[in-house]
């Protein structure tokens, strides 16, 4: 077996242990029903703020957990092997939303919302992406108008994680020619709206939904950052997240990767289990190395960060390792269904869902060909989009 542990510390082995153990206890085990019934139970967040796993990184003063950026994608590679729908409840109200406001946030801010979005109390949400902006998030469309000493958001999201859990949406709107702008709005806010969208190829547990914003008057206590400083906030949260998204894409190939292996040598063919078949081994073999270059890829910009490297800085490092993770994870979850044949097209084995969950992880937080042009402009220094 390729070794996955090298050059860990024992804190961070221990981290990892952890989470595998709560993975195999609590989440294996109901991840087919929740990808049925298209909702994860609800009961797993208040777990996942019990255990730390909602406050990695963030002041311990708000209830944090001390950790380093490795710790933390450690936790989300098993939470992706398990059910990249918790895996994305995570991501998304941790990585996006709990951290930028423990980087951004007043002392007021911090002293509302982070305590409760650690402990599981609380969910976030990240609204950045609309029905008609998705890659050119520059583009957005909702705007806020300033009104007094208030501000009046009208307009709409789409494809938004944990949005009708979430009691915080962490939304970026136009405010006139000032840019765009950071707002952290109270999902009861009167104006607000989610509605949860149904039907998902994958990630069928997680609360996925479209907001709307009609008329949604916030303080100007809720503005986070400075005005028309927000697109700057949203890109460095995704330049973090991409590094999450990646460890998940690693947790879900290695997943499929673990189930093909043990059921090749389960299954029989021909009087002999089909792992003794070159073509079979050739399967695992190429799932194998891959899923060790993208893990590797991983951990390597999670060190850059670890390193005190600003997301500036390390924000091509972190698009080659989405970029290369994600698109890994479809190939080897696909390669690892057709280990299974014609069963790995049923839910009984968990590989269908797999393939399913990996195919969004190449479109969200930045589709494959936008890491390819971030990529090719650091390369070359042209922007292919001018």
């Amino acid at each position: 077996m390729l070794a996955r542990d090298f050059g860990l510390t024992e804190t961070q082995l221990d981290f990892r242990k952890m989470a595998a153990e709560f993975v195999d206890a609590e989440i294996v085990p109901n991840a087919r029903d929740w990808d049925r019934a298209e909702s994860v139970d609800t009961a797993i967040v208040r777990r996942l703020g019990e255990l730390g796993f909602l406050g990695l990184m963030v002041p311990e003063q708000y209830g944090g957990v001390d950790a380093d950026m490795l710790s933390y994608i450690l936790v989300t590679e098993e939470l992706g092997r398990g059910d990249s729908a918790v895996r994305g409840i995570v991501s998304v109200s941790l990585g996006l939303v709990t951290k930028t406001i423990a980087a951004y946030g007043t002392d007021e801010q911090k002293q509302e919302w982070l305590p409760q979005l650690v402990s599981g109390e609380s969910l976030g949400c990240f609204g950045l992406t609309e029905p008609g902006t998705g890659s050119d998030a520059g583009s957005l469309s909702t705007r806020a108008k300033q009104d007094g000493s208030d501000w009046i958001l009208n307009g709409s999201k789409m494809f938004i994680t944990n949005g009708t859990w979430a009691k915080v949406a962490l939304t970026f709107a136009r405010t006139g020619d000032t840019g765009i702008t950071a707002f952290l709005v109270p999902t009861d806010s009167p104006g607000f709206a989610a509605k949860e969208i149904k039907g998902k190829l994958g990630l069928r547990g997680q609360a996925t939904a479209e907001l709307t914003f009609d008329n949604v008057r916030v303080p100007d206590s809720a503005r986070l950052g400075e005005v028309g400083r927000g697109l700057g906030i949203a890109l460095g949260a995704l330049s973090r997240g991409r590094i999450s998204v990646a460890a998940g894409s690693v947790g879900v190939a290695q997943a499929a990767l673990d189930a093909a292996t043990r059921y090749s040598t389960e299954r029989e063919q021909f009087g002999k289990p089909i792992a003794s078949f070159q073509l079979v081994q050739e399967l695992l073999a190429d799932a194998a190395v891959d899923v060790q270059s993208s893990r590797l890829m991983t951990h390597h910009v999670a060190r850059m960060a670890d390193a005190g490297i600003a997301p500036k800085d390390y924000a091509t490092d972190a698009s080659a390792a989405k970029y290369h993770a994600s698109e890994t994870a479809v190939q080897v979850t696909n390669n690892c269904l057709q280990v299974f044949g014609g069963y790995g097209f049923i839910d009984e084995y968990p590989v269908g869902k797999y393939v399913r969950d990996a195919r969004v992880l190449t479109l969200y937080e930045g589709t494959s060909q936008v890491q390819k042009l971030i990529i090719g402009r650091d390369l070359t220094g042209i922007d292919a989009l001018t």
